[in-house]
């Protein structure tokens, strides 16, 4: 049985027992706060356990070690809809420790994408090499988005801008 297939047998029985009942409220944080996070699958309950908070409490967006690149990308586009439509107040760049973008070489990728049949041209396009690049200290990677998103045009000077990094095994928060 594919993953597909496991995932539409639990989400029937999930649906038919009314599991969804306890999940549900509305589109619009109630705290007001975006984070912005890794895709790390270590965070995806550990996170928000260590943070507090639950559905409904909050908006994430999860990208590659937490890094926005692109000032004109779905990751800031996704913070500006939570500004001005949702009514986010605080932004909250959250990095870790032991990330696999930390010390990420584009040639290992680029390898991999040719191994697997992609076109070696494709693989060599101006400016993949930086667009695959992961990052050497996560404290930078983390404030290098902050210093982003904050001082982006777009983003109103009244919303607070802030990184943490958590550690993946305690669920430790440090400020950076």
């Amino acid at each position: 049985m594919s993953q597909l297939d496991k995932i539409l047998e639990y989400n029937k029985a999930f649906v038919e027992n009314r599991e969804y009942e306890y999940y549900q409220t509305d589109k619009y944080p109630d705290r007001n706060v975006m984070i912005v996070t890794c895709m790390d699958t270590r965070l995806i309950d550990l996170l928000p356990r260590a943070i507090g908070v639950k559905n409904g409490d909050v908006q994430m967006v999860k990208t590659a070690g937490a890094v926005i690149s692109d000032p004109y990308g779905t990751e800031i586009r996704s913070i500006l809809v939570g500004v001005y439509d949702m009514g986010v107040k605080e932004v909250i760049v959250i990095g870790h420790d032991d990330c696999g973008m930390q010390g990420l070489k584009p040639e290992k990728l680029i390898n991999e994408m040719i191994e697997r049949g992609i076109d070696k041209n494709c693989c060599c396009e101006d400016g993949i090499h930086n667009w695959l690049t992961g990052f050497d200290d996560v404290c930078e990677a983390v404030n290098g988005t902050v210093n982003l998103i904050k001082n982006h045009k777009l983003m109103p000077k009244d919303v607070s801008v802030n990184g943490l990094v958590i550690n993946p095994k305690t669920g430790e928060l440090r400020k950076v």
